[in-house]
């Protein structure tokens, strides 16, 4: 029988297989391949504008390619510290948006707003492009744009709806990159952290036609009960947007370079290579952590043993208390709560490509049989910690916490079920 040591051990190499496959710099190196950018006209500046948390080493690959851009800008998260000589690399705060982010914007905006016809514009985008540039229109501030996500967040809206309505309070969401660079030829090189890979919702889509249009973003929040939360210059802003949908961006190529799937194959690849039966049970896991976790058990209570069983997507929480965790870490913590009387040998690991699971240190959570002991152990009761959405302060006193740092890269979430005999 497999130990519990070495069940955790071949999930984090299975993890880090599915990490490997979303590298960046390959993506963007076959993507450039397979669909080579527009050459600046007589006169025109190639420019290469990185956004995301991939952004380094999407940047790297494409400085490569072309050596001689008149601009290389790179925005990322603090924590990605990679350095990358000859370009200019600003860094902003994710998943809350900062003051650094704020500039950021503003530095692209300048660059996309200088464009002219001859030139060409590489845009390299991936996950959390979003909070990396918030770009308020005229009269919303950036406290107020941080208001409205939090209200968004505890709403548990998906990822479409989020950006839904994010799109509508910013100068660079929803196509609002393209259309500053406009008359400019852009090609976009986008690395999905978005399940089911919708272009309009990849980083809030900049280079994308929005999601919908603002009166379709108020009749969500009316739906929801939020509207009267949402601080009055947004109000204001959306009543008084145009209701009509832009047209098509003409001068704009998107091609997308990578994704979750792409990770989960290689999860696949590298378990059947340890000599395990496994299965992807599911390419998008998503809705809230709760029905996943009862999803997940589910599927151990009735798995064939011994079995790897994956899983790739991206669950939301609904904020019920005021602790510390993200989707992740709650994710494990359900599922040990919900297989304690299993009756077998399991392993299970839900963590982010990215290697950040919401405002923490983890990126995710690894947990076994013994997680409730231990935090029984530690004098802390699971389930009042789980109440207050304080997964984070549960997996650290049992020592359950998946760290990884920032891996520069983020195809979204993945998840591992390892059921030994």
């Amino acid at each position: 029988m497999a130990s519990i040591p070495d069940l955790r051990a071949r999930a984090r190499l299975l993890f880090d297989a599915a990490v490997e496959a979303a590298d960046p710099a390959h993506a963007v190196r076959l993507g450039l391949a397979s669909c080579p950018p527009a050459a600046p006209d007589p006169g025109g500046r190639r420019v290469l504008i990185a956004v995301g948390k991939a952004a380094p080493a999407m940047l790297g690959e494409a400085m490569t390619a072309f050596p001689g851009a008149a601009l290389s800008l790179c925005v990322t998260h603090h924590e990605n510290v990679a350095s990358l000589p000859g370009a200019e690399i600003m860094r902003a705060g994710h998943p809350v948006p900062d003051e650094a982010g704020a500039d950021a914007a503003r530095r692209v905006i300048s660059v996309l707003e200088q464009a002219e016809a001859q030139d060409s514009i590489v845009a390299l985008i991936s996950g959390g492009g979003s909070a990396l540039l918030p770009a308020p229109p005229s009269g919303i501030t950036l406290d107020e744009k941080a208001q409205l996500n939090e209200l968004l967040l505890a709403a548990g809206f998906d990822i479409t709806q989020m950006n839904l309505v994010r799109q509508q309070v910013s100068r660079l969401k929803g196509g609002g990159f393209a259309r500053l660079a406009a008359p400019a030829r852009v090609n976009a090189y986008i690395l999905s952290d978005v399940i089911g890979d919708d272009l309009r919702v990849i980083a809030s889509g900049p280079t994308a036609q929005p999601v919908g249009t603002a009166w379709q973003a108020i009749a969500l929040l009316r739906d929801a009960a939020v509207w009267g939360r949402i601080p009055a210059s947004i109000r204001l802003h959306l009543e008084r947007t145009d209701n009509e949908m832009p047209a098509p961006f003409p001068n704009v190529v998107n091609s997308l370079v990578g994704s979750n799937r792409v990770s989960l194959d290689a999860m696949k690849a590298a378990a059947d290579r340890m000599g395990w039966a496994v299965r992807i049970m599911d390419d998008a896991l998503t809705g809230d952590v709760e029905d996943a976790a009862r999803k997940i058990t589910a599927d151990l209570r009735a798995a064939a043993q011994p079995v790897v069983l994956l899983y790739g997507g991206e669950t939301t929480v609904t904020l019920r208390g005021t602790g510390r965790g993200g989707r992740n870490q709650e994710l494990a913590l359900r599922v040990a709560m919900a297989a304690q009387d299993s009756g077998r040998t399991w392993v299970f690991l839900s963590g982010g490509t990215d290697g950040r699971d919401g405002p923490t240190d983890a990126a995710g959570g690894i947990v076994d049989p013994g997680s409730l002991a231990r935090i029984a152990g530690a004098g802390l009761d699971a389930a009042r910690l789980l109440a207050n959405n304080d997964s984070h302060a549960a997996l650290s006193a049992s020592g359950d916490l998946l760290k990884t740092g920032a891996t520069g890269t983020n195809v979204a979430d993945v998840q591992v079920l390892l059921i030994a005999p």
